[in-house]
């Protein structure tokens, strides 16, 4: 009979510690489960976040604005601005394509490419969730008020940032940042949402090209701005893979400035620069049709296919090629451009 009440006492105590343990945090399973279906249910978001880059010489950082529209095509529009520089540029994707828009130049790049499927994007929701579950060794911990996924990343076009940590509000299943590591465990990309509204009403026009061109144009000021830019303010690479500098051309154009850069050594690369004419706002925007990939070099959005580099930064046109060089490394020389001139 001792026997019995002991062993009864001792189920009833694993018992208790079962229940104890199912009351507390939710399994790694049930996190993404309600994860997934939060993005199930809502038929579209907006998002303001920072994004950090800690990926040069000095830290930058950049405003983005994420709108999403579910539908049988979704339609995706993000915002990248700089404070310090004039302009932005504006990933959008439509029932016409992927583009990206330089507002300020009244300027297009239509994209032959699957975004944002084809890459990380780590200030898109539907990204995030799927790179949590794609990864079936991802870690899972949990603190006071967030949900944090360890996972690795699909950046094709770039190696050098393999994992990154997601963190998801304990209440709402919302993002609220996500750092991205390199292979030591350092943070070079940091990505903070200040807000995640669900379920917003979009206008007709919010995801057309031409609209949003014409709505930023109707503030002039950064067209203004580049106008007076007349010179061109030739840029160096910080990394150039242990390539010299061995000839610089100048040549002048019509309507403004380029320069060809040619650089000898271990990965041989010629980088040309080339002042942009601003299109008036009254004249009808231009469009070129762009064979390759976006890319984000992090001041600027890109377009790279085979041996070439393409992208704009306030004002200016650079183009990036190379027979020696894979398209990672042509990523890694363009993003060390960042506001050093020559002297």
């Amino acid at each position: 009979m001792g026997k019995n009440r002991r062993l009864f006492a001792l189920i009833t105590l694993c018992m208790l510690f079962m229940i104890a343990a199912g009351c507390g945090g939710k399994s790694q399973e049930n996190v993404v489960k309600k994860i997934e279906e939060k993005l199930k249910d809502m038929n579209g978001y907006k998002v303001e976040a920072e994004m950090t880059m800690k990926t040069g010489q000095e830290e930058r950082s950049y405003d983005i604005n994420v709108w999403f529209k579910k539908g049988q095509e979704d339609f995706y529009r993000v915002g990248l601005e700089n404070e310090e520089e004039e302009g932005g540029q504006v990933i959008l994707k439509n029932d016409e394509g992927v583009f990206v828009l330089t507002p300020a130049l009244n300027k297009s790049f239509k994209f032959q490419t699957d975004w944002p499927e084809s890459s990380s994007q780590p200030y898109l929701y539907q990204s995030l969730v799927n790179d949590v579950i794609t990864d079936k060794e991802a870690k899972f911990t949990d603190s006071e008020s967030h949900y944090i996924f360890l996972t690795k990343t699909n950046y094709q076009n770039n190696t050098n940032l393999p994992y990154q940590e997601v963190y998801f509000d304990k209440k709402t299943f919302a993002p609220t940042a996500v750092k991205i590591m390199d292979k030591d465990n350092n943070t070079l990309v940091e990505v903070t949402f200040n807000s995640f509204d669900v379920n917003p009403a979009f206008q007709n026009n919010d995801f057309n090209r031409e609209s949003i061109l014409k709505d930023t144009l109707a503030d002039t000021s950064a067209v203004t701005n580049m106008e007076q830019q007349e010179d061109l303010a030739v840029m160096f690479p910080l990394n150039t893979l242990g390539s010299e500098l061995i000839e610089k051309q100048e040549v002048s154009l019509e309507d403004g400035e380029r320069v060809i850069m040619t650089f000898k050594g271990d990965r041989n690369f010629t980088l040309i620069q080339e002042k942009t004419t601003v299109v008036p706002t009254s004249a009808e925007s231009t469009l070129e049709e762009v064979s390759g990939e976006v890319v984000n070099l992090g001041y600027s959005i890109g377009a790279v296919s085979n041996n070439t580099l393409e992208w704009n930064y306030n004002g200016t046109d650079f183009y990036l090629a190379s027979e020696d060089m894979t398209i990672e490394e042509l990523i890694e020389v363009a993003s060390s451009i960042q506001g050093q001139e020559i002297k």
